[in-house]
């Protein structure tokens, strides 16, 4: 039996990609069945003490980010599970792993479509367009703040490998709160979005390991990366 109610709580309490695959994947779920608008509280207001303290944290990581962190933030800007190379080991890549590859191209469809409702109804600015100050890393976007989408998916994905593969949970779970860091450090995100970002994920893999299609596929992506891992 799956170890998946401890891994919702911990996400909710604590701590080369193929973009046109994974557009065209076809989500697990969608908005219909987790509408995030009920379940996320509004974000802070623009001129609240909280978003204010919020762009002077922002400020200070600019001011400190050295070329690594730079480098490791623009990175991280990728949206796919070969993030998590660094965890899980040098046989982790898309051409030994097919169908952990087609899986996870549809776990990130399934955060896009279920997160982009929640984006476009909360509409929070992001924080370059509150502080002309603030210099992201990567190209704008004029998308919602609330919650952070990269951060969604990280957490996402760290939920679905750490229940393949329990002895690298923690490790997996570091890597996703590095990947939503440098949503920071690349000046596209307030602290907040990353851990609202938390619950978002607890309750999207929730829904998903609901769904039958998702099982299926699920056992057998399992399977190859379990295979293929053995061979370390």
């Amino acid at each position: 039996m799956r170890n998946f109610v401890a891994v919702l709580a911990f996400l909710i309490f604590g701590a080369a990609f193929n973009v046109n695959a994974a557009d065209e994947a076809k989500p697990f779920i969608t908005a219909k069945e987790v509408d995030l608008t009920q379940y996320l509280p509004a974000p802070p207001a623009d001129d609240s003490a909280q978003t204010k303290a919020e762009i002077a944290e922002l400020l200070a990581i600019q001011a400190k980010r050295t070329p690594e962190q730079e480098k490791a933030a623009i990175a991280d800007a990728q949206e796919n599970v070969w993030r998590f190379a660094d965890v899980m080991g040098p046989n982790f890549d898309a051409a030994r792993l097919p169908k952990l590859s087609a899986f996870f191209d549809r776990i990130v469809s399934t955060e896009d479509v279920v997160d982009d409702r929640a984006k476009k109804y909360f509409h929070r600015p992001r924080p370059y367009m509150l502080n002309d100050e603030i210099h992201p890393l990567l190209k704008k976007s004029s998308s919602g703040s609330w919650p952070s989408g990269h951060s969604t998916l990280g957490y996402l994905m760290a939920t679905v490998l750490g229940d393949m593969v329990p002895e690298k949970r923690n490790a997996l779970f570091a890597r996703a709160s590095d990947y939503a860091e440098n949503r920071l450090i690349a000046g596209f995100h307030y602290r907040s979005d990353t851990v609202m970002s938390r619950t978002g994920a607890a309750l999207i893999a929730q829904k998903m390991f609901e769904q039958p299609d998702f099982n299926r596929e699920y056992d057998a992506a399992k399977a190859e990366l379990q295979a293929e891992m053995s061979k370390q």
